[in-house]
């Protein structure tokens, strides 16, 4: 009998533990969000609107909405209505613990790994996701890192139960374009060591290029032929393929000027579909850039000049530095724990020249224009997925408070790690002593 006992305690104790670990789940149906202010984005702010929600989508948006029968009515007073905000690149769900490495899952051995898809690793239950979109962030860039071409990345929603569910239309091949600089001030190679290093890494670049152009050759050949022949399996060339023939788009890390101007260089006769993403100095070539007509995404613009000389905002104006040259910019927070913070990145360079209205296109439909998927996301629009959120103020503001977010039509529930734990110790019991 006392062994039963303790078998129930026990089972009643883990029911109760379950029970705090489970979290809500999001609400699909039709929503009528009413009396707010919509920034569409693409075409300016629409005052006591109202947005209508249904099967995942935008149905309707304006001053004369009729509310459809049976819908869910949020009223918004006083509110506003953005569009989810897209970080561009980042390790959020593939990673939780920065220092404890059986949690990391960003980076693989190897040099020339563009097969390795980052969705596959995308953690769909991290604490850090829930974190993030109660913020308003609803689409983020999942982005490995390490060698030269360390992988493909992919842009999801940030609610599913698995990484398919999260996708949201977007895949990019990553690659770190070869540094001629220090890589930080703890580098301690000489100045010959360095141009050496930089050397050889360009040399690697086009030795596997060259390759590539072989295979392209090859590939084609046997197609033409309408022969049953196959080449040799090999996985790196045949994921490169795609973006050799201007199919798929190539994400070039790159950051110091005089690498850029390279890289431009590069990719120029290429016919490639690029994205330079980083470019901290892009706005000592943003000439350059606008000419070559190449999208940026770069970030964290919460950050320090890259050379002690600079200015302390160079990092904070670079954005609008670059936009103001005719570059399409879009801004990335570039980390894991703390995209939430996407909208300050912007609300800086709106602060240091950009603008407030160009700072929220490059978190939302600049975003979506460079990933191809602006009939899709980036704005307050019908027919466009509902990812959006409802704030009661300015979104660059730090007062602001997100009341509500809906991702893919789903309502998400407000709740993440950090409010749990705020509510947990806000009311504590048994409390402190006084």
């Amino acid at each position: 009998m006392k062994l039963i006992k303790n078998i129930l305690c026990a089972g009643a104790v883990f029911m109760a533990f379950a029970g705090y670990a489970q979290s809500s789940k999001g609400k699909s149906g039709t929503f009528a969000l009413t009396n707010a202010t919509i920034e569409t984005v693409t075409n300016g702010a629409i005052q006591n609107g109202t947005v209508v929600i249904s099967e995942g989508k935008i149905t309707a948006a304006g001053t004369a909405v009729t509310v459809p029968s049976g819908a869910e009515i949020i009223d918004c007073t006083g509110h506003v209505i953005y569009p989810g905000m897209i970080e561009g690149g980042s390790r959020l769900g593939l990673t939780e613990v920065n220092s404890d490495a059986r949690t990391r899952d960003f980076s693989e051995i190897g040099e020339v790994i563009p097969q390795i898809q980052a969705l596959t690793a995308v953690n769909p239950n991290s604490v850090l996701i829930p974190v993030t979109r109660v913020s308003g962030v609803t689409t983020s860039l999942a982005l490995p890192s390490g060698g030269m071409f360390p992988g493909t990345a992919a842009l999801i929603n940030l609610h599913g139960y698995t990484p398919n569910q999260m996708y949201a239309g977007f895949k990019g091949i990553v690659l770190n374009y070869p540094q001629s600089g220090r890589r930080g001030r703890f580098d301690r190679r000489t100045d010959e060591e360095i141009n050496e290093a930089a050397e050889k890494a360009l040399k690697n670049l086009n030795e596997t290029w060259g390759k590539l152009a072989e295979y392209h050759k090859l590939d084609s050949t046997i197609t033409a032929s309408g022969s049953n022949e196959k080449l040799d399996y090999y996985p790196e060339m045949e994921a490169l393929l795609p973006v050799y023939r201007g199919e798929m788009t190539l994400l070039i890390e790159v950051n110091a000027s005089n690498d850029i101007r390279s890289a431009i260089d590069w990719v120029k006769d290429k016919n490639l579909k690029v994205i330079f993403t980083g470019v901290s100095e892009g706005w000592r070539v943003a000439k350059e850039l606008a000419e070559a007509n190449i999208p940026v995404v770069t970030g964290p613009v919460l950050s320090v000049p890259t050379r002690e000389y600079d200015r302390y905002d160079r990092p904070y104006a670079n954005p609008g530095l670059m936009q103001k040259a005719g570059v399409k910019v879009a801004i990335r927070n570039n980390g894991a724990e703390n995209v939430r913070n996407l909208p300050y990145d912007a609300g800086f360079a709106a602060t240091y020249g950009m603008g407030r209205e160009e700072a929220l296109k490059a978190i939302t439909i600049n975003s979506a224009e460079i990933f191809g998927l602006e009939k899709e996301l980036g704005s307050i629009e019908v027919g466009k997925i509902a990812n959006l959120f409802i704030a009661d103020g300015d979104v660059f503001e730090t007062k602001t408070q997100v009341k509500h977010v809906f991702i893919a039509g789903w309502q998400i529930p407000m709740e993440s790690r950090h409010t749990k734990l705020y509510d947990e110790f806000l009311e504590r019991s048994p409390g402190v002593k006084k």
